[in-house]
C-alpha cells in the first residue's frame, strides 16, 4: 500500500520529534509540529502558551469526549468553547498542509484530521529510564523533575487525544507500526518507517 502520509504519536523522551525530523531530512517530505501550534496562534492570534494551558487542562471524563466528539462531528461549531475551537483550527492546518502533498505530523491527533487519508499512523515509546535520559540530556529538564515532567506530558497527551478522538492515546491497535525506540535506537526506527514507505529496502 503506497501511503500519503506519515503521522507520529509519540511518549515524552522517546525522540519521536527527533524521529519525524529525522525521517524529513531524508526522505524530503516536510515534517510539522510545532508548526502546526504556530499556525493555529497566528490564525487566532492567541498566544503558543496559553493554547498549550489548554492542552494541560484538558479534561479526561470519556463522556465529556463522546459528547465533544459528536458534536465536532455533526457540525455544532455553537457548542464548542474557545478550546474546542483551537482543535478544529489544528485539524483544519493538518488537512491545508496535507493537500500541499505527502507529509509528516508528529502530535496533535493528526491521525483524526486525514481519516479520509492513505496515512501510515506510528507510535513510538521506550522503557522509562531511557526517556528519563533524553529529558535529562537532550531536553535539558532537571534530574529531580524528569519523572514528573514525563508523567506531565504524558497525561497531557492521553488526555487530549482521548478528549479529542474518543480513542485511547496508548492503544497500540490505533497505529500501524510500534516502535521501541529505547531498543531499536533513533536510526534505526527511521528506516523502519523508510522501509515501509518504500524508500529502502531494509532487509
Amino acid at each position: 500500500m503506497r501511503y500519503d502520509h506519515i503521522v507520529i504519536e509519540r511518549e515524552y523522551g522517546s525522540g519521536g520529534t527527533g524521529i519525524g525530523r529525522l525521517l524529513s531530512e531524508k526522505t524530503n517530505i516536510p515534517c510539522y509540529g510545532a508548526e502546526i501550534l504556530e499556525g493555529v496562534s497566528a490564525k487566532l492570534q492567541i498566544p503558543i502558551s496559553d493554547i498549550q494551558r489548554y492542552e494541560e487542562s484538558t479534561t479526561n471524563s470519556f463522556l465529556y469526549s463522546i459528547y465533544a466528539f459528536g458534536k465536532m462531528n455533526d457540525g455544532s461549531g455553537n457548542f464548542l468553547s474557545k478550546e474546542n475551537h483551537i482543535f478544529l483550527e489544528e485539524q483544519n492546518l493538518i488537512r491545508e498542509y496535507a493537500m500541499q502533498g505527502p507529509a509528516i505530523f508528529v502530535g496533535r491527533c493528526a491521525a483524526s484530521a486525514l481519516e479520509d487519508k492513505r496515512v501510515l499512523k506510528v507510535y513510538i515509546h521506550a522503557e522509562p529510564e531511557i526517556r528519563k535520559q533524553r529529558a535529562v540530556r537532550e531536553y535539558g529538564i532537571p534530574e529531580n523533575m524528569a519523572d514528573s515532567t514525563m508523567a506531565k506530558y504524558d497525561r497531557k497527551r492521553k488526555n487530549y487525544y482521548l478528549v479529542n478522538t474518543g480513542k485511547k492515546w496508548n492503544d497500540w491497535s490505533n497505529y500501524d507500526i510500534i516502535l521501541d525506540s529505547g531498543t531499536l535506537g533513533v536510526e534505526t526506527c527511521v528506516q523502519i518507517i523508510q522501509a515501509a514507505l518504500g524508500f529502502i529496502n531494509f532487509l
